[in-house]
């Protein structure tokens, strides 16, 4: 069974993929993992633009905003990720990488999208 986190966390990747999808990307890959390293989300601009996106998705704001969860630790794992996507399909074009922090509200969530959120 899942506990209440998994099931918030599935909830809001699923609506990251549908915001990414409303503002025109395209999905390429959900949940890739490389080792120890996973990244949420990773969406097509086009064919110049490749995004990996970490969602961020918490209940409240009580304890900080859900991009203040992206500790450097998380952010080395990440481009360790990316850097093997990009060497498995032979990626030539740009990169990005996002945060996509979700606040659970009464209908869904709030969302914001912090673009270029680390190197």
């Amino acid at each position: 069974m899942l506990g209440s986190g998994h099931l918030l966390g599935h909830a809001g990747e699923s609506a990251a993929a549908d915001f990414f999808l409303a503002q025109g990307y395209t999905i390429a890959r959900r949940n890739y993992r490389h080792r120890r390293a996973e990244v949420d989300l990773i969406v097509r601009q086009g064919n110049s633009l490749l995004v990996f996106v970490e969602v961020k998705a918490r209940s409240s704001s009580r304890y900080g905003h859900p991009e203040e969860f992206v500790t450097e630790r998380k952010r080395q794992l990440f481009r360790l990720a990316a850097d093997q996507y990009q060497e498995e399909i032979d990626w030539r074009g740009n990169i990005r990488f996002d945060i996509l922090a979700l606040t659970q509200l009464a209908d869904g969530f709030h969302i914001e999208h912090f673009e270029d959120a680390f190197y």
